[in-house]
Formats: structure tokens, sequence, C-alpha cells
């Protein structure tokens, strides 16, 4: 539920309208927006008596809002989130992000060689993953700790922004003394603990799409992120299980157009995972961007047969620029623009 108020309204009229939320037995929460402030109502499993808030001084209307995700939901926040990053990168605004780099962080010489290729072509967000959910136990796990001072290293010699993901709620505080970005991978996206843990870090949070998750239980797992008091969450469309081999996933397109009606958090789009195929990768870059994907995030790797972890989809960098040069046009094409390399004059 949302209480309107009124432009008049004073911050003596919010503070009252926040108190009486709160001894109905609701949390309260003021969004201030550009003509007028409301309070979100939150807490609520079911209908709650509006005419308690209506006969409040400063009150124009209560709205309830329909969708189970509230705080996730365009009906509480018409304008879109855009998460801003220490780097001046803006994910969910009216440029194309790129984050691009190994599936898993190799070792300093090759991370910090890596960082510098896709920082030249265009990529403001370096990923690089220092623990890795693998399938097999026996397969290359990350290098932990180390792998995230590498990451740190890494942006200190080339200014991007750093995404790693965390695998439970004792790694998120870890990661987030690191990294600029907590990513939630797919076989975590309803770890509810985690999710927590990562809301209260106060870091922004990159929350992938579950392996067989509905687009509704994506948005439900991201409420748990901003019900913690986080509102910089990026969604992630990567692929959902198909009966189909031909490819890793099934790439659901037509989620990011829909999210976009139902959120106003920004969605970017993970054709590496979603393809699990190098040769597919950069066709379905440029069909994310022309669904109208807030960003990329992408695999590149300097010499993808050696690669540790998912060489199979990563991009050779010669291929990440070709991919870039392309997802450019397409940008401009629907009028939006890829946002410019770091330390580049502003387009426009």
């Amino acid at each position: 539920m949302l209480v309107v108020m009124k432009h008049s309204a004073s911050a003596e009229h919010i503070r009252a309208v926040v108190a009486a939320i709160k001894d109905m037995g609701y949390g309260a929460r003021p969004i201030p927006g550009g003509q007028r402030t409301a309070v979100g109502l939150i807490g609520n499993d079911g209908a709650v008596d509006s005419g308690l808030l209506l006969g409040l001084d400063g009150v124009l209307e209560v709205i309830p809002v329909t969708h189970p995700y509230k705080q996730v939901s365009r009906e509480w926040r018409e304008t879109n989130t855009v998460v801003t990053l220490a780097n001046g990168t803006r994910i969910g605004g009216s440029e194309v992000v790129v984050m691009a780099g190994p599936c898993a962080v190799e070792g300093e010489a090759e991370i910090l060689e890596l960082a510098q290729k896709v920082k030249d072509m265009g990529a403001t967000v370096l990923r690089g993953g220092a623990f890795k959910p693998r399938s097999s136990p026996y397969a290359f796990q990350g290098l932990g700790r180390e792998g995230l001072e590498l990451l740190a290293r890494a942006r200190e010699q080339t200014g991007l922004a750093v995404v790693t993901e965390a695998l439970d709620p004792e790694g998120a505080d870890l990661v987030a003394e690191y990294a600029d970005i907590i990513q939630i991978g797919a076989r975590n996206m309803q770890n509810y603990p985690l999710l927590r843990r990562a809301g209260r870090t106060g870091k922004p949070v990159l929350l992938k799409r579950g392996l067989a998750a509905t687009i509704d239980e994506l948005l439900l797992a991201a409420e748990y992120i901003l019900a913690e008091g986080n509102d910089d969450v990026i969604l992630c469309e990567r692929g959902i299980r198909s009966f189909d081999t031909h490819t890793r996933n099934l790439f659901d397109l037509a989620a990011i157009p829909v999210v976009k009606s139902l959120s106003h958090l920004p969605i970017i789009a993970d054709p590496s995972h979603a393809t699990g195929l190098r040769a597919k990768v950069i066709p379905m870059a440029r069909a994310a961007i022309a669904a109208g994907a807030d960003g990329l995030i992408v695999e590149v790797h300097q010499d993808p047969p050696r690669a540790m972890s998912d060489g199979a989809q990563s991009l050779y960098p010669e291929q990440f620029r070709e991919m870039m040069e392309q997802i450019t046009v397409i940008a401009r094409a629907i009028g939006r623009d890829v946002t410019p390399p770091l330390g580049s004059a502003p387009t426009g």
C-alpha cells in the first residue's frame, strides 16, 4: 500500500503518517518523488484498513499495491531505479553498461591483463569469480580471498568497478569488502539468508534469475533485498533450463520487457551462460540490447581453450571488441548508447 501525500504536506505530516503505520504494526518507508512524497506500507500479507490513514493531515490518497512483491513493483515506484557505482557507471539509465571478464580469476598477470583489455574496448565493470559454485565438487572452485584481492588490484590499476559472486551469508560480508557489486548466482536466487545478508551490506546486488525460476519468483527474491533497505538491485536474465540440448539454457529474451513493465529495477542479460556457446554469445548480446536490456555481463578470456572454467562460452578479446561495436550500433538505433569508456569524454 502507498500513502500518497499532498503537494503541501509538511515533514511533520509525513512523520505522522509513518507513526500511524507503525502503530498499526507495519513498517513504513517514505519515498520522495519529483512532485510529491509517498509513504510505503510494508509487512502486510493482507488488506489494510486505509480509512485510518485517509483521515490524516496531508494525505491525498491511499493506493493498494496488488503484486506480492511490493517495493520491487512499478506500483511502488514509477520511475526507473538507476544504480550508480563509485567509478561513475550508471545502471538503469539511458546508457547500456557492459560488464566483462573471465568466468574465474586464475592469477594476477591474467586478470590484470584482461581487465586492461576489456576496459580499452569499452567495459566499465570487471566480472570475475573468486568463489565458484561448480556442479562437480572436483572442478576448480576459485581462489577465494586471493581472487578478491586480485580483483581489487585490477580495479586500482584500471578504474573498472568489480562484480563478483558470494555463495553464502558470511561470504557476502567478505565480498562486500572488495567488490562494488555483490553477485547472487542462479543457484542461490532463493537462498533467503544470503539475500537478506547481501541487502544489509548496503552494496549494490546483481541478482541472477534461477535455473527454473518464474519472473514472479525472481522479483520476489529481489524483494528480500529491498526489504533490508537496499534499493540498489540489478536483475539479470541468464537463461532457464529447457528440454533442448543445442544451447546450455533457453535465453528468455521476453523476460526483459516483461520485467521492465512490472518493476522499476534495471535488468541486464548474460548471453554467455544463456547459450553456453561462444558462437552464440554475440548474436544473443545483440538481441538482448534490442529487447531493452540495461546492460550485458559477458565472459572474456585471453585463451578460452585453456580457461579453468567455462572456456566454451568465453569470448576471445577480439570477439569482445566486435560485440562492442555491434551493440553500439543497435543501442543507438533504439535511442540509447553504450556507456563511454572510462576516462573518455562523454558523448552527446
